[in-house]
């Protein structure tokens, strides 16, 4: 859910560009902006039934509520015109999904270095 949240906060800013470029502009950037706000509330959904069987966490729900919140806020700048707010916070949107996204990757340990007996020829002798 994540990485399609992440994937359409990507084309938004495209979007945006037609918008300024194209005559139907408008139209895909509307798209764009329902289509991350219809992914924010499945993501609340998601995160609702992923915890509410297995009794774990409810942090993701919380995550994802803050963030169908910011989406919202961002919906309605935008639908009021105030692109000085309504950018940033797309702009912060996006990077807010990169983190959660780079978190469902493990993490990889370096290799162990081989052991090496840093004695030196003379103290080994004796």
């Amino acid at each position: 859910m994540i990485v399609l949240q992440t994937l359409v906060l990507f084309a938004a800013p495209i979007t945006a560009g037609l918008l300024l470029t194209t005559p139907h502009g408008h139209t895909l950037h509307s798209m764009a902006s329902y289509t991350i706000f219809v992914v924010a509330v499945v993501h609340v959904i998601a995160a609702v039934l992923a915890w509410r069987p297995g009794g774990g966490s409810p942090k993701p729900i919380l995550h994802a509520a803050g963030f169908l919140l910011i989406v919202s806020a961002q919906v309605a700048l935008g639908l009021a015109g105030a692109t000085a707010v309504h950018v940033p916070l797309g702009v912060l949107l996006f990077g807010v999904s990169l983190v959660q996204a780079s978190r469902l990757w493990p993490r990889r340990e370096p290799a162990a270095l081989p052991a090496v007996d840093v004695r030196t020829p003379a103290a080994s002798r004796g």
